[in-house]
């Protein structure tokens, strides 16, 4: 006899929402796979650990969205709220913006990114600013091809111990 394939539930489809403390082990895991491939930073799962949860517990700081079905987490993005005077009002600052290895080139990227500038339209916040590794050409590739565009501002950084 065939047997018939079932139909994913609504529910099971890929979607993005916002991140809970629920979700902490799993993003844990995500920026800690992020991390080890950047050489800007060193892992360390206590400090990144300490970090997502700092926004995941006070959402005026920011936000974690995710890509998820009811099984599993596929990625996730990062955002900090600050005020710029140039613009005159509240930007974002998206950092983390990752897809697990496995399940790049589906899509999600894009999704979590369009969800962020919808995201940021609605809010009325007036500029999304993110920062790519500069090795990594697919990246930057990828954001260009989400509509963002090189600045003249170069980052600088001070690390306090």
């Amino acid at each position: 006899m065939k047997k018939i394939a079932e139909t994913p539930s609504l529910t099971d489809l890929p979607r993005v929402e916002p991140a809970t403390i629920e979700d902490l082990a799993a993003l844990t895991e995500l920026v800690m796979n992020l991390l080890d491939a950047s050489g800007d930073f060193m892992a360390d799962r206590a400090i990144q650990e300490r970090g997502l949860r700092l926004i995941l517990e006070q959402p005026n700081r920011g936000r974690i969205f995710v890509v998820r079905n009811d099984d599993q987490i596929f990625g996730m993005v990062n955002l900090l709220f600050t005020i710029s005077t140039a613009r005159g009002g509240f930007v974002i600052l998206m950092e983390d913006v990752v897809i697990h290895p496995d399940h790049r080139g589906q899509g999600y990227g894009s999704m979590l990114v369009d969800y962020v500038a919808d995201f940021a339209k609605k809010k009325q916040f007036k500029r999304i600013t993110l920062l790519t590794d500069r090795i990594s050409a697919e990246s930057q590739e990828f954001f260009k091809k989400q509509g963002f565009d090189y600045s003249n501002m170069i980052p600088m950084r001070r690390i306090i111990d």
